[in-house]
């Protein structure tokens, strides 16, 4: 009984450590025209880590995602390919593109409205002149 208990318990945490290396986008809310790219990207990259690691990174410059790429690839075992590499980027370029829309979007959302400009001022009118002294004492 006791080896079916630590068997178990071994099982359900292999089966939480693995179950967190898929997470990622539904696929179905991908673009047709890149979501062979995003199936290459996520069975490629989610061997080494979680796919929450490069989607929630932040990176939104297609220039640091090639080199983010170029040094998974050289990782050992990571079983990428220069084909593949230029797929996976070809995928996070679409996904940095619509982060990028997606923060302009907010960004304009939650700007306040500009306060409307004031009222344009009447020029004051001139103090009215001394009254002439008309004086002799």
């Amino acid at each position: 009984m006791k080896r079916f208990v630590i068997a178990l318990f071994a099982l359900v945490a292999l089966a939480a450590c693995t179950g967190s290396r898929t997470e990622g986008l539904d696929p179905s809310k991908v673009p047709d025209d890149v979501r062979g790219d995003y199936q290459r990207f996520a069975h490629k990259c989610s061997k080494c880590h979680s796919l929450a690691r490069p989607l929630t990174s932040g990176i939104t410059d297609d220039e640091q995602w090639a080199m983010y790429v170029n040094r998974m690839r050289r990782q050992p075992g990571s079983g990428i390919s220069m084909a593949d590499q230029e797929v996976i980027l070809r995928f996070l370029r679409w996904y940095a593109a619509d982060l990028r829309r997606i923060q302009a979007e907010k960004k304009g959302a939650s700007a306040p409205p500009a306060p409307p400009a004031p009222p344009p001022v009447a020029p004051s009118p001139a103090p009215p002149a001394p009254a002439p002294d008309g004086g002799g004492t």
